[in-house]
């Protein structure tokens, strides 16, 4: 997949199939619209293009932006890659961008711009200015520019409609399983090991704190999470907690921490990429340090039992 920043930078084809979105988690919906675009590429010889915007147009056109995201823009990229997909362009998503409706986006870009002979369009997108553009819109412009409108149906997991917005809730609320199946792969993120107040380690649990870096991306429900790690280049899985420490202070900060099975190498700094597995239970407040530690043997267990049923 060759990626160009600029639109003007890929070459003018006729023979093009087009789709166009931000495909925030690249889910199952997404995933079926890049088949049919591939498939529709591979039949006729044409060259397959995904176009996509950085940063997320939400961050412009809304003033009270709080939207977390299931990818970061390198993320989505990283899996976009799987698709065998020709080129990606991505457009700087701008304010004066924001104010082309959608006619002037089509013609400006795709027609006199790259060039189209079809547009896949997923189920209920619109781009343009204030959404103004679907696919009843685009199937007009298809018929006035001369390009042909291949539209996409949803897809469901247990009768709903998959969406990015549906996965974020579900990750906020902690069904992890559906989230998952939705996206068509385990939930993961990516952060550096900094370190942290060591109670782990006192605790005969050394943890290793995680540091998200990007303010946008998504953090599940607090809670206990089975996990697996790439780190140095090597799986290692683990036992996560996404919460607040109520145990240890009253109105601490959020951390994320993992105990990783059979590792005691010092990794502070180091990138590490975790996929949430399966989500264990809630954050709990114990009453003593004992009792933490009779559950984080559970967790312990628990973890190991549903990894082992995972990887065997």
């Amino acid at each position: 997949m060759q990626i160009y920043k600029n639109i003007s930078d890929l070459p003018k084809d006729k023979n093009t199939v087009v789709t166009v979105g931000t495909f925030d988690g690249v889910h199952l919906g997404h995933q079926n619209i890049f088949e049919k675009l591939k498939l529709s590429a591979d039949e006729n010889g044409y060259r397959s293009v995904i176009i996509t915007f950085d940063p997320h147009p939400r961050t412009v056109v809304s003033n009270d932006f709080n939207l977390k995201l299931l990818t970061t823009f390198d993320e989505k990229i990283d899996v976009l890659y799987d698709f065998d997909i020709d080129s990606l362009v991505i457009i700087n998503f701008t304010e004066e961008f924001a104010k082309l409706n959608s006619e002037e986006f089509i013609k400006d870009y795709l027609v006199d711009g790259i060039a189209i002979k079809e547009f896949v369009i997923g189920h209920d997108h619109k781009f343009g200015k204030n959404r103004d553009g679907g696919e009843n819109t685009l199937k007009l412009l298809g018929a006035k520019y001369g390009f042909d409108v291949l539209p996409v149906a949803p897809v469901q997991i247990e009768d709903q409609i998959i969406s990015s917005t549906k996965i974020r809730n579900l990750l906020l609320d902690g069904e992890l399983i559906l989230a998952n199946k939705m996206l068509g792969r385990n939930y993961f993120f990516d952060g550096i090991i900094v370190s942290g107040a060591t109670r782990g380690r006192i605790l005969g649990f050394p943890t290793a704190n995680i540091n998200i870096s990007d303010e946008y991306k998504l953090i599940p429900k607090t809670g206990v999470y089975a996990v697996e790690c790439l780190l140095e280049k090597e799986i290692v899985y683990g036992v996560m907690n996404i919460g607040f420490r109520p145990t240890f202070e009253e109105h601490g900060s959020l951390v994320i921490e993992v105990h990783l099975f059979d590792f005691n190498r010092e990794v502070y700094g180091q990138k590490i990429s975790v996929k949430l597995l399966n989500r264990l239970r809630d954050e709990i407040k114990f009453s003593s340090k004992e009792e933490l530690v009779y559950q984080i043997e559970r967790d312990k267990r628990k973890a190991i039992q549903i990894i082992g049923s995972l990887i065997n």
